[in-house]
């Protein structure tokens, strides 16, 4: 899977190098879901409990064979549509960094839920993340959370301006959303990388854990075949070497969790079963 900043141009004073990643090095990365940060509403008032649930769930990862890392504040439900609070900003960059500083060796990611991409872009400057992902990078989106707009303007200048090079992996759809008008599936992801300058797509099901279809993900691919493509949700160990026919990497975290269940830590054993399914170690 190659990560390298497509389609921004070069960047004064710094090299695309960093960001790159060779395939077959990357294909699998373990969401880290970290629990409610302070002001959420389930907020339990200790960021050592917190700091202590991500960095034991990414070790049971690394230590499982992924090659990657994806942290988000999955526990700070419900999300605001826009720009999350400093005190979220602030907690989840001690939680990455503290992730980052048990697992050195594999890439990491920042997903700050629903969509504040210019606070990832902010948190992966500031810890050594190497990719964010972006759930609506492009258009606009009716979400639980009501209606998302994107900012490509200004997540991609925010990144300019910091020097960042941290690649952009954007979501074609996205989870729990739909479009707040019909748009054609090959269009958008033409878009995402044309005009929002995306590094990379991002094919999902409807809801966390919920299965990805493969004809969807090879539409993707068939509109874009040399763009990086994710699958971004409800991958097993039983689809995986399938999602990896066609796509370059899976994100991957309900299935890993003991019992199936998002909420619940890592499970060793579902981890190493899947990297074994893909024919890892």
């Amino acid at each position: 899977m190659d990560l390298t900043i497509h389609y921004s141009g070069p960047r004064a004073g710094l090299s695309n190098a960093g960001a790159c990643y060779n395939p077959p090095t990357v294909r699998l990365i373990g969401m880290v879901h970290v629990p409610p940060l302070p002001g959420s509403p389930r907020w339990e008032g200790s960021m050592e409990r917190v700091v202590a649930a991500a960095v034991a769930d990414a070790r049971a990862l690394v230590e499982g064979g992924m090659d990657a890392l994806l942290v988000e504040n999955h526990g700070d439900a419900p999300f605001t549509a826009a720009r999350v609070e400093a005190a979220t900003v602030a907690s989840l960059a001690v939680v990455a960094h503290e992730v980052r500083r048990a697992c050195p060796t594999v890439p990491l990611g920042i997903n700050v839920l629903k969509n504040d991409a210019r606070s990832a872009v902010a948190i992966a400057c500031a810890v050594g993340a190497r990719f964010i992902r972006v759930n609506v990078h492009a258009g606009a989106v009716l979400a639980d959370q009501g209606i998302v707009h994107s900012d490509a303007h200004g997540t991609l200048r925010d990144r300019r301006l910091l020097g960042a090079d941290v690649a952009l992996f954007a979501d074609v759809g996205g989870k729990h959303a739909v479009p707040l008008a019909p748009v054609d599936l090959e269009q958008h992801a033409h878009d995402l990388l044309e005009r929002g300058l995306a590094d990379g797509l991002v094919v999902s099901g409807p809801a966390t854990g919920a299965p990805t279809p493969l004809d969807v993900v090879k539409r993707v691919r068939g509109v874009a075949p040399r763009a990086c493509l994710l699958v971004g949700s409800g991958v097993t160990a039983e689809t995986a070497a399938a999602m990896l026919s066609v796509a370059d990497g899976l994100i991957v975290g309900s299935s890993l969790k003991r019992d199936g269940r998002v909420g619940n830590p890592v499970d060793p054993e579902r981890v190493r079963r899947l990297v074994r399914a893909v024919g890892g170690r």
